[in-house]
């Protein structure tokens, strides 16, 4: 039996909780980097795509083969592709061999199938063989993952409700910021983005974005070094993509800095979490931004082959050094469905 390596990092929350309103998540921008534009000749063409919510996580419409469009939930966390076992049998794809799966609720083997094209827009098109699980805890069809993003860059446009997919080059010269704009340079680990430039009151800690989590995990050393301040916590539910529940310890915290951006009051749920130590994150404080997080901004846009994330900065926050408050009540309201 051959065997591989997938990482499927996204959550739904299932629990019983009452989190408190959610405000003044506050936004400082850094300064404009000292970056040039690339010749308007060298950015190749975009791919624009509308995009829905499943769960309060971003989908896209892909093709399989000629069939389609399916609606795949973009996860940033997840290395590979992950196909619903329901759709993989309506299009009678193959078999493929059998790959152990890590998740945030676990890790155990799985089965694959060859889905011999898959196509977002216009790119794509690449033989892969996707990890399968059920539609249910998938929340839709399928997670679009690394494997189909890798190459690209991809912007996330909040306010239009679209998504753009542009294929990307490493380059030695960037654009620089736009006075709305906060530019954060990563590192990459098994394709995934980690941010360095990070903080907790001060102390640095780890940050992968994850688009395919509706909330912010954080590890234990994390919780640790929040517990020192925040005494409150409540114990939540979140169900896994493989239909396993992990038990976390909920709260919110301040004094998140990510670059040159402020987070208070960010709803976060600590877990031993297996992909933490994959990352080998479980001595260094470490935390996945989700959803939550992420749809504060205007835009987001994620380049992998240069490793950088550029944040659009909610309106005003531009302007000045004063909190912007952010209502994150209806993106945790989903914690209680």
């Amino acid at each position: 039996m051959e065997m591989g390596l997938a990482f499927a990092l996204s959550l739904a929350a299932a629990a019983a909780l009452q989190p408190a309103p959610f405000t003044q998540p506050a936004v400082q921008p850094a300064p404009p980097a000292t970056l040039t534009e690339p010749p308007a000749s060298l950015t190749p063409a975009a791919d624009l795509l509308g995009f829905g919510d499943a769960d309060e996580r971003m989908t896209v419409p892909v093709t399989i083969g000629a069939g389609g469009p399916y609606h795949f939930i973009v996860d940033t966390g997840a290395q590979r592709t992950v196909i619903s076992r329901e759709l993989a049998g309506t299009l009678r794809l193959a078999p493929g061999p059998d790959v152990h799966l890590t998740s945030m609720s676990g890790q155990g083997m799985v089965n694959t199938f060859v889905i011999p094209a898959i196509s977002v827009g216009a790119l794509g098109g690449t033989r892969i063989e996707a990890p399968a699980l059920e539609t249910r805890n998938l929340g839709g069809p399928g997670l679009l993952g690394l494997d189909t993003l890798q190459g690209h860059m991809v912007t996330i446009d909040f306010e239009r409700q679209q998504m753009t997919v542009t294929p990307s080059e490493v380059r030695r010269r960037a654009a620089p910021a736009a006075t709305d704009e906060v530019i954060v340079h990563a590192r990459s680990m098994f394709g995934q983005l980690v941010v360095t430039d990070a903080y907790y009151r001060g102390r640095r800690i780890q940050v992968i974005v994850d688009t395919g989590s509706v909330v912010s995990m954080g590890n234990l050393a994390l919780r640790r070094m929040v517990a020192r301040s925040t005494k409150h916590m409540q114990s939540i539910s979140l169900l896994g993509v493989t239909g396993d529940v992990l038990v976390a310890d909920y709260t919110q915290i301040n004094e998140i800095k990510v670059a040159g951006i402020n987070f208070n009051n960010l709803p976060v749920a600590f877990a031993d979490a297996e992909p933490f130590k994959r990352f080998e994150l479980i001595k260094r404080p470490a935390l996945m931004l989700g959803m939550d997080a992420m749809k504060l901004f205007k835009r987001v846009q994620i380049d992998f082959p240069n490793r950088t994330l550029r944040l659009s900065l909610p309106r005003g926050a531009g302007q000045s050094d004063a909190p912007v408050p952010v209502n994150f009540g209806s993106q945790v309201s989903r914690l209680n469905q």
